[in-house]
C-alpha cells in the first residue's frame, strides 16, 4: 500500500451553500481533483459527510477518483468501504485508483470480486484491467480478460480493443496483439502506439518504423508522446541519426518535445548516435526533469568519457527535490568510474549507494565493480569482490574479470576463472570468446583452439565484427577485409594513402592484436583492413571536411586500430567518433577522449 488511510472527517467542513445540491458538490469536487487540491478536497469530503450525502454513489465515485489523482489509493478504498451502495461505477473507480497508483495486483483482485457479485464490466473497467495485466506481464489473466470482452461484445469497442493490443504487446505476445489490431474496425492512437511499442520491444525495428510511417501518412489518428518515444528508441538502437532528427522535428512541431518520455528518448538517441551535444541540448531545454531523464543523461556522459560532468550531474540531481537516485543511477556513475580508472571514487559511490540510499547492490553493480578493479589491474581485489558477493556470480561478473585478465595478460587467472565457470555447466559464447582471446594473446594456441572447439560443438559461431556509417537514408556496413562495397577501389586506395602518411608520422602496426597463428606479413594485411578502418575511409571520401565521421561497431575496437585512428585524425584534421560495444571514442588532433583507457 502507498499511503495510510486518512481518518474522515479530518478537517473542519467548508462553509458552503451546497447542502443538498449534490451536483454542485460533484462539480466542485471535479475541479479540486483537476487541481490536485488535497487540503480543500478533504474539507469538502468532511462537508459531504456532515450533510449525509456520502450515500450517493456518484459522489462516492468522484471521491474515489479524487483520492486516486492525489495518489492516496488507501483513502479511495476507505471511501469505497463506507459506501452502502456499490455500483458498477464505484467499483470501476476503485479499480482504476489501484491501477493508476501502481497497485495492479489489487486492481485485479477487486476486478475478480466485482465479477463474483455479478456485476459485469464495461468499456471503462476492461481497459483498466488490461493495463494491470500489462503491468504484471500476466498473459494468462489477459487471455481470460480478452475472452470476457468477446463474451460481452466489448471487443468491438475501440478503447477496449486498443487496451488489449497494448496489453498483449507489453506481455511480448505480438501475434495476439496483431490479430486484435487487424480485426479492429477503427483504431486510435493507443492501438497504433501499442503495436509500435510491441515491435520495438522485440527488436523488429523495420516493422515498427513501417507502422509509424503508415500512421503518419495513411491514418488520421495522430501520435502521442508514447508513440514518438518508442520510435526514437528504434532510431537510437539502430543509430539512425538523420531519421531521429526528423522525428525530433515532429516532436517539436507537435509540442511533445516537452514530454519527459520523449526528452529521455532524445537524450538516448543523440548519445547512441555519437552526437552527445544533441543530448545535452535536449536535457537543458526542459526545466522539469524526471528520474528517467537524469539517468539517460548520466549514462550519456559516462559513455562519452565526460566523467567529471557525470559526477557534477549526480550532485546536481541530489539537490533537486522529488528526484532520488535509484539502482540505475548508481550503475551509470559506477560505469563512469570504471572507464576512467577511478577506483577510490567507484568504491565511494558503491558504499554510498548502500549507506545513504539503502539500495542493495545487484549483480550488475558487482559486475561493474569487478570491471573497475580488473581494468585498473587490481585483479586479486576483483576476485575478492566476487568471493564476497551475496549472490552467485553471473556471466557478466565473470566476463568482467576475464576482460581484466585479457588487458593485463594474466592467463593464469583466466584459466582459474574458466574452471569456475565450467563448473556451473553451460558456458555462453561470449565467455568462450573472451577465454580464447586471452589464451591467443599469450600465444597459447592449443588452449585457444580448445575454447573455439567448444563453441563449434555447441553450434555457435563467433560474432562477426562489423562497422557501419550512416549516409543520408542509407547505412553502409563493412566487415574486415570487405571488398563488396560499390566504392571498394576508392576505399582501399584511401587506406593505402593513409598508411604511407601514417608510417611517415611514426605509426608501427602492433600485430599482437591479430589473434590467430599466421605469418607476420599476413598479420599486417589483416589488421590494416579491420572494419572500422574501412568505414572511416568511406567517410573520408564521402563526407565534407567539416562533418564529423561517426562509425558504429558491434565489438570492442582493437588496440592497434585505436592507435591508427589517432594517427588518422591527426593527419586528416577530421573529428572521428567511433562507438564500440562499450563506449564512445572521440578522436581529434591525434588524441582520444578515452585517454587510452578502455
Amino acid at each position: 500500500m502507498h499511503d495510510p488511510p486518512i481518518p474522515l472527517p479530518q478537517l473542519q467542513p467548508l462553509q458552503l451553500s451546497l447542502s443538498g445540491n449534490y451536483r454542485a458538490i460533484c462539480n466542485h469536487l471535479l475541479a479540486l481533483t483537476h487541481s490536485r487540491s488535497l487540503r480543500r478536497g478533504l474539507q469538502l469530503h468532511a462537508h459531504i459527510i456532515k450533510t449525509g450525502l456520502e450515500t450517493i454513489p456518484l459522489l462516492s465515485h468522484h471521491l474515489i477518483n479524487f483520492y486516486s489523482k492525489t495518489q492516496l489509493p488507501n483513502s479511495s478504498l476507505q471511501v469505497f468501504n463506507s459506501s452502502p451502495h456499490r455500483s458498477a461505477t464505484t467499483w470501476s473507480s476503485l479499480i482504476s485508483s489501484f491501477a493508476q497508483n501502481d497497485l495492479p495486483h489489487l486492481a485485479l483482485d477487486f476486478f475478480r470480486q466485482m465479477l463474483r457479485i455479478g456485476l459485469l464490466p464495461d468499456d471503462h473497467i476492461l481497459p483498466t484491467a488490461a493495463k494491470s495485466c500489462a503491468a504484471l506481464s500476466s498473459i494468462h489473466v489477459g487471455l481470460s480478460l480478452h475472452a470476457l470482452a468477446l463474451k460481452t461484445a466489448y471487443h468491438l469497442d475501440v478503447f477496449v480493443a486498443s487496451s488489449l493490443v497494448d496489453m498483449y504487446a507489453k506481455c511480448g505476445e505480438i501475434g495476439y496483439a496483431r490479430n486484435v489490431f487487424d480485426e479492429m474496425p477503427h483504431r486510435n492512437v493507443v492501438s497504433w502506439s501499442g503495436m509500435i511499442y510491441g515491435y520495438v520491444q522485440l527488436g523488429e525495428d523495420e516493422e515498427a518504423l513501417r507502422l509509424f510511417k503508415q500512421v503518419l501518412v495513411e491514418e488520421d489518428v495522430g501520435v502521442n508522446d508514447f508513440t514518438l518515444s518508442s520510435v526514437l528508441r528504434v532510431c537510437g538502437a539502430s543509430t539512425l541519426l538523420e531519421l531521429g532528427k526528423q522525428i525530433h522535428g515532429l516532436c517539436f512541431k507537435t509540442s511533445f518535445d516537452s514530454s519527459c518520455f520523449v526528452a529521455s528518448s532524445l537524450i538516448s538517441l543523440y548519445s547512441k548516435c555519437g552526437a552527445v551535444e544533441g543530448a545535452y541540448q535536449a536535457f537543458e531545454e526542459l526545466q522539469v526533469r524526471n528520474l528517467g531523464m537524469w539517468n539517460a543523461m548520466l549514462i550519456a556522459c559516462a559513455q562519452h568519457a565526460h566523467t567529471n560532468r557525470t559526477f557534477e550531474l549526480f550532485e546536481q540531481m541530489k539537490s533537486v527535490g522529488g528526484v532520488k537516485p535509484n539502482f540505475i543511477t548508481f550503475l551509470c556513475v559506477l560505469y563512469a568510474c570504471s572507464h576512467a580508472g577511478l577506483v577510490e571514487k567507484g568504491q565511494h559511490y558503491f558504499e554510498l549507494m548502500k549507506k545513504d540510499y539503502g539500495i542493495e547492490p545487484g549483480s550488475q553493480h558487482y559486475a561493474t565493480m569487478v570491471d573497475l578493479l580488473g581494468r585498473a589491474g587490481k585483479l586479486q581485489d576483483a576476485v575478492q569482490v566476487i568471493e564476497e558477493m551475496p549472490m552467485e556470480p553471473t556471466e557478466s561478473v565473470w566476463g568482467a574479470l576475464l576482460t581484466g585478465c585479457r588487458i593485463h595478460g594474466d592467463t593464469e587467472l583466466a584459466s582459474y576463472v574458466a574452471d569456475r565457470v565450467f563448473e556451473q555447466g553451460h558456458v555462453s559464447s561470449g565467455l568462450n570468446v573472451l577465454l580464447s582471446n586471452a589464451y591467443a594473446a599469450a600465444g597459447r594456441w592449443e588452449e585457444a583452439a580448445r575454447a573455439r572447439k567448444m563453441l563449434r560443438d555447441q553450434g555457435i559461431k563467433k560474432e562477426t565484427g562489423l562497422s557501419w556509417v550512416e549516409e543520408g537514408n542509407r547505412v553502409h556496413t563493412f566487415a574486415a577485409g570487405d571488398r563488396s562495397h560499390a566504392k571498394t577501389v576508392e576505399i582501399y586506395n584511401k587506406l593505402e594513402e593513409l598508411g604511407d602518411e601514417m608510417a611517415k608520422a611514426g605509426y608501427v602496426a602492433d600485430t599482437s592484436f591479430v589473434l590467430k597463428e599466421v605469418g607476420g606479413e599476413e598479420k599486417n594485411q589483416t589488421i590494416r583492413y579491420h572494419s572500422e578502418r574501412l568505414a572511416i575511409a568511406f567517410g573520408l571520401i564521402t563526407f565534407p571536411q567539416e562533418r564529423p565521421i561517426r562509425v558504429m561497431k558491434n565489438l570492442r575496437v582493437c588496440g592497434d586500430c585505436h592507435t591508427a585512428i589517432k594517427f588518422i585524425s591527426k593527419i586528416t584534421g577530421r573529428v572521428l567518433i567511433v562507438r564500440d560495444n562499450n563506449r564512445f571514442h572521440r578522436f581529434e588532433d591525434g588524441k582520444c577522449t578515452c585517454g587510452d583507457y578502455w
